[in-house]
């Protein structure tokens, strides 16, 4: 139940995210969700794309550091309240949430809430013991 996301390190000055979108462009990569943070120096994108080996190569090639990290990723009602419910239910057990992202992709139906967790396997277990839909990497990748 875990998805596997990509980070690249990026300089924080015009252009690097162009150029990584454009190397990913060219080898055919789609990019399925992403999230980016930056300080004043640097920034970390965050990417889950439809084929993480290639992504990885060929970024790498064009110079730049890349990462792998395990997270969630959990389908949500999209309604006032769906993130809420989801969050509740890590809350009391003491799962803490180290970041998020979500996307949706037709609006009132679901949204895919992708986590970092301290815990992966204690989270997974309990959203699937509160009948939360934890989606597989295989569906990720090709949404």
């Amino acid at each position: 139940m875990r998805v596997e996301q990509i980070s690249i390190f990026l300089e924080n000055k015009a252009g690097r995210l162009a150029e990584v979108t454009r190397v990913l462009s060219g080898a055919g990569v789609n990019i399925r969700a992403l999230s980016l943070a930056d300080t004043s120096d640097f920034g970390i994108l965050r990417l889950i794309v439809n084929d993480n080996d290639k992504a990885k190569t060929v970024l790498k090639e064009h110079g730049f550091t890349v990462g792998k990290t395990d997270v969630v990723a959990v389908e949500v009602e999209d309604r006032p309240g769906g993130l809420s419910h989801i969050l509740g239910i890590l809350s009391e057990q003491s799962v803490n949430v180290e970041y998020m992202y979500a996307f949706v992709q037709h609006s009132g139906k679901n949204a895919v809430i992708i986590f970092r967790f301290d815990d992966i396997d204690t989270a997974v277990k309990l959203l699937q013991e509160n009948n939360v839909k934890v989606l597989e990497g295989k569906t990720v990748y090709t949404l």
